[in-house]
């Protein structure tokens, strides 16, 4: 287990038997610099460093650096860390600029090496930036913060342009063009804090986070039964459906391990809450769910409409969404719902045979924009009963 479960960029955690320091986001970046930019449009001098707020509730305070200000338009650019999980964009200048508009509010607008958003399905509609949305709200919140600091109008019309030299290579080699992201890569992060984890170190910390759990359960009197969500969206699903978030183990990508430790632990109910995008990709067996590894999402997904009775048309419409949420909204076109319980139970299928029946396994499958879209027969008893727990 993590020693610290909100740690910020620079800190030591422990994970496993080692000690990894934290870094922080593509977000994180991009918010710093668009307040560099607004204050140095605003006043014409360039600040070392800034502090910025971020979704974990920790402060960073990140240095710019090529500051150019100006009266007309003013830039500058924070180095990204990913601390000891590093990815293709460590050590990327992300720029932000800043200029008024003469009208209200903030526009956002994609720079060299920041893709352009060219399908539907995605958390940004057609023609935006590739900057997701809590980044968006990130280097809002970080703008207005900088026009309240001055004494200027928190609602000027500033347009922020966000810029990676080097993203359009770097994107070229990512899943970016596959989601039809042109042109360079995503400003991401929900947290602002990249949270490092080595494959064996986030597997041996969630092997002991079940093990503690299962002596906590064995001392209290209580049955072995878990909730597992794949991260943060499943926990916070949970959470609306009255089950205590911190709750929920987090198995990641790692369901087969999970569920095999489980297994081996004694556990005998386990209720897996998570979104389609994830485990429709254990109703095909694949239940190592890293898009690098298995994404077979609409093959799996259409390879069921199918057998549903779904015309060639709207098969071929499935096959080439980007994503589960833009197949989802031809789904439900094509009145396909009972799509969705046919996937939770082969789901639950899926796991049951993966522990050879010794654990009940309920699923409940939700989707982001749709919210809860099916659950098996016996989810309801077990969110029942993980809900009486938080409640007692």
């Amino acid at each position: 287990m993590n020693s610290e479960t909100e740690a910020g960029a620079g800190r030591l955690i422990r994970v496993g038997d080692k000690m990894l320091r934290c870094g922080y986001t593509t977000g994180s970046c991009a918010a710093a610099a668009a307040q560099g930019a607004v204050l140095m449009l605003a006043t014409g001098i360039a600040p070392e460093s800034v502090t910025i707020d971020t979704p974990s509730g920790q402060e960073l305070r990140l240095q710019l650096e090529d500051c150019s200000p100006g009266a007309l338009r003013a830039s500058c650019a924070v180095r990204k860390d990913g601390g000891d999980d590093p990815d293709a964009t460590d050590g990327l200048l992300i720029y932000a600029s800043a200029e008024y508009t003469g009208g209200h509010g903030i526009e956002f607008a994609a720079g060299d090496g920041v893709g352009t958003v060219t399908k539907k399905g995605l958390q940004i509609p057609p023609g935006e930036p590739a900057i997701n949305p809590v980044p968006r709200q990130m280097i809002e919140h970080e703008v207005r913060r900088a026009l309240d600091k001055i004494g200027k109008n928190p609602d000027a019309g500033i347009r922020i342009t966000v810029s990676v030299p080097g993203g359009a290579e770097i994107a070229a080699r990512t899943f970016n063009p596959r989601l039809g992201i042109e042109g360079g890569l995503s400003i991401l992060g929900t947290s602002g804090i990249v949270v490092p984890m080595s494959e064996d170190a986030l597997t041996e910390s969630m092997r002991l986070e079940l093990s503690v759990r299962k002596e906590k359960r064995v001392s209290d009197g209580k049955p072995l039964s878990v909730v597992y969500v794949p991260g943060n969206y499943g926990a916070d699903f949970a959470q609306s459906l009255g089950i205590d978030r911190d709750s929920a183990v987090r198995i990641s990508n790692y369901a087969g391990f999970m569920l095999d430790e489980a297994r081996s632990l004694g556990f005998t109910k386990i209720l897996l809450v998570g979104d389609l995008g994830k485990l429709v990709k254990i109703a095909g067996g694949c239940f190592q769910t890293h898009s690098a590894v298995s994404d077979a999402r609409v093959e799996i997904l259409t390879a069921n409409a199918a057998l549903l009775g779904a015309d060639r048309d709207v098969l071929a419409k499935i096959m080439e969404c980007p994503t589960t949420a833009a197949a989802a909204d031809i789904i439900r076109e094509a009145g396909l719902d009972d799509l969705w319980q046919v996937l939770a139970d082969k789901i639950r299928l899926r796991c049951q045979r993966r522990v050879f029946g010794e654990i009940e396994v309920g699923v409940v499958l939700f989707e982001r924009g749709y919210g809860l879209l099916a659950q098996t027969e016996n989810a309801a008893g077990m969110i029942d009963g993980a809900k009486a727990e938080c409640e007692a």
